[in-house]
């Protein structure tokens, strides 16, 4: 376990999947991250190089079939330590020959978590190592969970995310083996509040995209704002929680599900990153804690 700390926030963060464990804000005494009870095993899983679901959980690649779990492997897998001092660290992943059986692309992938007074920043940076004409295709994403009541004598629907800007959007339904059917169905109309309820969450996670916001807060009735979540540079937003369970995660994609139309090429795949020799992708999400 690696820990990062200033006078405002205590951060740990587990090698194994460069998984954030938890937030603790010091003055309000509060934990923010989810406990990882019964409900859901998991409290910030990273998501690469595919987010979501593959159809058939199956790509291709240059006429040859691959095969990846949902959210790809990186969850599963132990980071290194490249970089660290006591408000940053960086964990990276390099792959290894099992891995090519799978995935068949050289690359270099950092996160990087870091502490700035009362706020973290997540960023993930991924590096094409492949020689001169070899492209790097890849997804990535976050996955943190938030527990929910944060407040004691609070509950569960006494909060609601408050996006930052009015939308007009719906959210696309999932199918029970987890690819994006058509759609979308109306979540947010004219409106930029999403009350939070454990039933949005009983037919799988709310899939936004090309959202006009960049930040949603987490508010309490009676108790205001507790956080901002900024996803800027992420095209989709994921918002789950699982089936009566005490948290609500809130999930910055670069990536995302196959389509229930998806002709499984990876080079065709919706929301794919494509990377050249040599180049690289960052993306960064923050936590702001009030």
């Amino acid at each position: 376990m690696y820990l990062l700390e200033n006078d405002l926030l205590k951060v740990e963060i587990a090698s194994l999947g460069a998984e954030l464990q938890s937030i603790y804000a010091k003055k309000r005494d509060l934990e923010f991250m989810w406990d990882a009870g019964p409900a859901w095993p998991k409290k910030s899983p990273v998501l690469f190089p595919i987010v979501g679901g593959l159809k058939d959980k199956t790509y291709y690649y240059q006429g040859k079939p691959y095969h990846l779990n949902r959210h790809g492997f990186a969850r599963e897998m132990d980071f290194t330590v490249t970089d660290q001092n006591s408000t940053s660290v960086c964990f990276t992943l390099l792959p290894t020959g099992k891995l090519f059986d799978i995935y068949p692309f050289k690359f270099k992938f950092d996160i990087i978590y870091s502490l700035q007074e009362n706020r973290l920043s997540v960023t993930y940076r991924v590096v094409n190592k492949g020689n001169a004409g070899e492209k790097l295709y890849f997804s990535v994403g976050g996955h943190p969970a938030f527990k929910l009541p944060i407040l004691p004598g609070t509950a569960y629907s006494d909060y609601k995310l408050i996006f930052n800007k009015t939308e007009n959007t719906g959210r696309w339904p999932i199918t029970p083996d987890g690819l994006i059917a058509d759609g979308p169905v109306t979540i947010l109309n004219n409106s930029n509040e999403m009350r939070l309820e454990k039933e949005l969450f009983f037919s799988d996670a709310i899939v936004l995209k090309n959202l006009k916001s960049s930040k949603v807060k987490l508010n309490c009735d009676g108790a205001g704002d507790l956080f901002e979540f900024d996803f800027t540079g992420f095209p989709y937003l994921g918002i789950w929680a699982a089936k009566n369970a005490d948290f609500v995660c809130i999930e910055p994609w670069c990536g995302i599900a196959d389509s229930v139309h998806s002709n499984q090429q990876i080079t065709d795949k919706e929301g794919i990153n494509v990377l050249e020799s040599t180049e690289q992708f960052e993306r960064t999400w923050n936590l702001t804690i009030y």
